[in-house]
């Protein structure tokens, strides 16, 4: 098992999220879209339509981890265009120079339809030097739903690693886990499918690999969830969109990191859809995870929110927005 470096500290800024909300009360380690405008800007500053972040269905977060006098920033996720990650990461003041790394937890455009141009901002900060980016190779298979008349209806393909490598990408493209970032950042490989339940993207299929027809490819082996370990409080783990089932992925991360507690779960549920059917099971299982943080959202779904927020509460869910800052 990859080995993992303890961190002091990290902020997670979210950059793409499916929501906007700088109304709601929000816990101590958040800061909302809002009140990071005001600290960047000052007092002077007029809120108006010109300064705000864009919504749009897909997720982006950017890691910044610090240790003593050390910080390591990654990129995880790039939404799924450009307009909205730049307009967004201009609106928020963040600096792309520092990023060292980049991970795309999954083969599908509401994650990756940035890449490209998350690319050119940060290496037109960083001297023009190169930036890993961290894939599965099956990521780069072609992919649709099938519909119910038979039909397919076509999903855009994830950047080609000729697309990556002409954008200035070193692409690690690998099945296994590892450590990135000084060992701070845990990249898991391929997550063991084990609740019974959580059965994927119904619906799903890829390109064979002649490139002649379509197979079923409802499990997406592909995804993978990131994760980082904080003094003091335990694991915090990332998952993107959970096709693999979160309850899978805590499972994993957990016999990942054996006597690490898990602190909190970010992202994706996606208990949206087909997949609402099983938000009782989920909610259920959750709890014998002990976890002190929920933040959900991008494709989690207004039902699965409502249910997790009445079976944890404020104490423990924060639903996620664009703009949020969560501190750990």
């Amino acid at each position: 098992m990859a080995k993992l470096s303890a961190v002091d500290s990290v902020d997670i800024q979210i950059l793409v999220d499916n929501v906007t909300d700088s109304l709601s009360s929000v816990p101590s380690f958040v800061e909302t879209e809002t009140a990071a405008l005001g600290r960047r800007r000052g007092a002077a500053w007029v809120l108006g339509g010109a300064c705000l972040c864009c919504a749009a269905h897909g997720l982006s977060c950017l890691l910044t981890l610090r240790s003593g006098d050390s910080t390591r920033t990654v990129l995880f996720d790039s939404g799924p265009e450009d307009r909205t990650f730049e307009q967004n990461v201009s609106r928020l003041g963040v600096d792309l120079g520092p990023v060292e790394a980049m991970v795309l937890s999954h083969g599908h455009w509401d994650h990756a339809g940035a890449m490209l141009r998350a690319l050119q901002l940060v290496r037109d900060r960083n001297g023009g030097r190169e930036v890993p980016c961290y894939m599965h190779p099956d990521m780069f298979r072609s992919r649709s739903v099938k519909m119910p008349d038979g039909s397919f209806r076509l999903m855009e393909d994830v950047p080609s690693e000729a697309a990556l490598a002409a954008h200035g990408a070193r692409v690690v493209s690998t099945r296994e886990a590892q450590a990135i970032a000084g060992d701070t950042v845990f990249v898991s490989g391929e997550i063991p499918r084990r609740s019974g339940f959580e059965v994927g993207m119904p619906g799903q299929h890829r390109r064979t690999l002649d490139g002649e027809g379509w197979e079923l490819d409802e499990l997406l082996v592909d995804e993978r969830f990131i994760a980082f370990h904080v003094r003091g409080k335990g694991l915090v783990v990332l998952t993107a969109c959970s096709h693999a089932g979160v309850i899978n992925v805590l499972a994993h991360a957990r016999d990942c990191f054996p006597g690490v507690k898990l602190h909190a779960v970010l992202g994706g549920l996606h208990l949206s859809g087909i997949n609402e059917r099983i938000i009782p099971q989920t909610v259920a299982a959750l709890r014998g995870f002990d976890l002190d943080v929920i933040a959900a959202g991008h494709c989690t779904g207004w039902r699965a929110t409502t249910a997790l927020a009445n079976e944890f509460g404020d104490g423990t869910l924060v639903p996620l927005a664009v703009g949020k800052r969560l501190r750990f």
